[in-house]
């Protein structure tokens, strides 16, 4: 049902965009980074989070992680993580394999400006073995334009 429903969508809003099946499991960033030969920052994983009582998703770097103070400036409160259950009941999608895409309501979407030092990035497709490639600024674009600065990225040791 989910990847069905992420093909479905991509095939409405960006039918220029193929989901990519695989083998090997793509369930975490570490291995969905080996998988596609990239970078894990360029893995672009999706958090779901609750902040004053609504669920918003966090499309960030597949390295970086939420960082409390800043998500709290960027969303006006403390964000608590989901339970796997949790987002799978919003989203549809299994964790490892959640994106923004082929979703069964409307849910806030925000990019994390981390995401900005590539050219292109690797979300999910809606299961642990399917993702699809798309440039930074289409990801925005199909994720509703909304970027925040709530993560912290690894520092890059010379």
């Amino acid at each position: 049902m989910s990847l069905a429903s992420v093909k479905a969508d991509l095939a409405a809003r960006a039918p220029d965009l193929s989901v990519i099946e695989t083998e090997a499991s793509t369930a975490t960033v570490q291995l969905a980074a080996e998988v596609h030969g990239c970078e894990p920052g360029q893995i672009a994983k999706t958090l779901c989070i609750r902040v004053n009582g609504e669920v918003v998703l966090l499309v960030t770097r597949g390295d970086a992680r939420l960082d409390n103070q800043k998500a709290k400036a960027a969303f006006g409160g403390r964000p608590r993580m989901l339970g796997a259950e949790e987002v799978e009941a919003l989203t549809s999608h299994k964790v490892g394999g959640v994106c923004p895409f082929g979703l069964p309501q409307k849910l806030p979407i925000y990019c994390d400006v981390s995401l900005r030092i590539y050219d292109e990035v690797i979300p999910a497709a809606g299961s642990t073995h399917s993702s699809v490639r798309l440039t930074v600024t289409r990801l925005a674009e199909l994720c509703g334009g909304k970027w925040a600065d709530a993560c912290a990225v690894p520092v890059e040791v010379a």
